[in-house]
């Protein structure tokens, strides 16, 4: 039986046998801009040292995007990463961030906690994560009646009439940012609230975080703060081997990051 890492796998190096070796994300940004496109290219810039892990961006999504609040199903989520002055590494995301982190324990699985004393840690911080609206999206490529789909702004999308709900796009993302929705029961995930961007609005988890640690730009404009940023900041995006091109970038992306 095929297992969820070999399937990954395989479709990344279909994908990337198709596409050849990526080039630098930067020299990609920069022809972008200098092509100045009418056709928006949208991505996020997500600094983690802006985000104190409130959870106010996960409530306003689940509220936005209609994902039943007490669901342990979000299409984003801030994970807390914890590195200790022993070496030990410990990552949780109680209910995606949902209520914040508003205890000192640890969730290390269901009803394992872990407590952590202040003078035991080393490092500590906070990663926001999300749809990478990848510019190779494994999730596309693999979805066998075309529910799942890239719209010409860059942004992946799932058609709930289309979704047969195979999870073939779950299996797929390296990201594991898809889940079945316990409502609907087809594919979900973070189109980057597609619907108010397309209105000229910004995507309700940016305008809820109140330390700027979110925000989203048009890589077409080089004129767009996000845009000037990601061409002449050091930045970074997750599991870049993988050659997805990812469209959310990090700023002070620790390498302990997954």
């Amino acid at each position: 039986m095929l297992t969820r890492r070999a399937f990954i796998r395989r479709v990344l190096q279909t994908i990337s046998g198709a596409l050849g070796a990526a080039s630098v994300a930067a020299v990609v940004f920069r022809r972008r801009a200098a092509a100045n496109t009418k056709t928006a290219r949208w991505a996020f810039l997500v600094d983690t040292y802006k985000c104190v892990g409130c959870g106010f961006c996960v409530k306003a999504c689940k509220l936005e995007n209609d994902v039943p609040y007490e669901a342990n199903a979000t299409r984003t989520w801030v994970e807390r990463y914890i590195l200790t002055k022993k070496g030990e590494l410990l990552i949780d995301t109680p209910k995606g961030a949902r209520d914040g982190f508003i205890s000192p324990n640890v969730q290390l699985g269901k009803n394992t906690y872990r407590e952590v004393k202040p003078d035991e840690i080393a490092k500590a911080f906070f990663v926001p994560k999300l749809c990478n609206q990848c510019e190779n999206p494994p999730c596309v490529q693999v979805c066998p009646v075309g529910a799942t789909y890239q719209t010409e702004d860059g942004v992946v999308l799932v058609d709930r009439k289309w979704c047969i709900g195979c999870g073939y796009c779950i299996m797929a993302c390296p990201y594991g940012v898809r889940f079945f929705h316990p409502v609907y029961r087809v594919a979900d995930k973070c189109n980057f609230c597609y619907h108010r961007i397309s209105q000229g609005m910004k995507p309700a988890c940016v305008e809820a975080c109140p330390f700027g640690a979110r925000l989203i730009g048009d890589l077409s404009n080089p004129s767009d703060p996000v845009t000037q940023y990601i061409m002449t900041q050091r930045v970074g995006v997750l599991k870049e081997d993988y050659g997805t091109k990812p469209q959310v970038y990090y700023v002070g992306l620790s390498k302990e990051v997954r």
